[in-house]
């Protein structure tokens, strides 16, 4: 069995080359700028939304509670009437990318962590190249790409958003993989 502290520069490695992804993806190619949409009179609904006094966080539109509720006239007519939708708040003011940056890539480490200590248990030192990425590859892919498919199926994400996210977890797998398959212990 490979012991998790021998594999600390794949890791970071992994970590270092899916945030260098990442930022290409997202700053660079711009593939998912498309994924969002302007609302049509932005500026009524921001309105409305700021006289209800909300906090950051979930809610849902329109609001029920339970099952059951679901079935009277007046959340049928809400239903019917719309929107139907998710929507997250977050606190007002600029984003801080800083903070959000720095938490991507803890992920990205917790990833590889995580992945480090699947691969040590399941792979031997020595092990090739191919069998080091395919093992790893697949991991780090379910890590970063397995709350996509729910996303579209629960939260309504378009699809074609769901497609270029699962693109996202593949191409940060191989990356992982690749990281690892490099530096494994011979």
């Amino acid at each position: 069995m490979t012991f998790l502290a021998q594999l600390w520069m794949p890791i970071l490695l992994s970590a270092v080359g899916v945030f260098f992804a990442s930022s290409l993806i997202y700053m660079v190619l711009k593939w998912h700028d498309s994924d969002y949409r302007k609302l049509a009179d932005e500026d009524a609904v921001r309105a409305a939304i700021r006289a209800g006094s909300p906090t950051p966080g979930q809610y849902i539109v329109p609001y029920c509670t339970h099952g059951a509720d679901m079935k009277t006239p007046e959340m049928q007519q809400k239903w019917a009437e719309g929107p139907v939708g998710f929507i997250t708040l977050r606190p007002n003011g600029l984003p801080q990318m800083g903070g959000t940056l720095a938490m991507w890539f803890l992920f990205t480490l917790a990833i590889g962590v995580i992945v480090a200590y699947l691969a040590s248990t399941s792979l031997p030192a020595g092990a090739s190249f191919g069998q080091v990425c395919r093992f790893v590859g697949i991991v780090s892919f379910l890590a970063y790409a397995g709350g996509a498919v729910p996303d579209g199926i629960w939260w309504g994400k378009p699809w074609g958003s769901v497609a270029k996210d699962l693109l996202d977890g593949l191409i940060y797998g191989v990356v992982t993989g690749v990281a690892f398959a490099w530096l494994w212990p011979r």
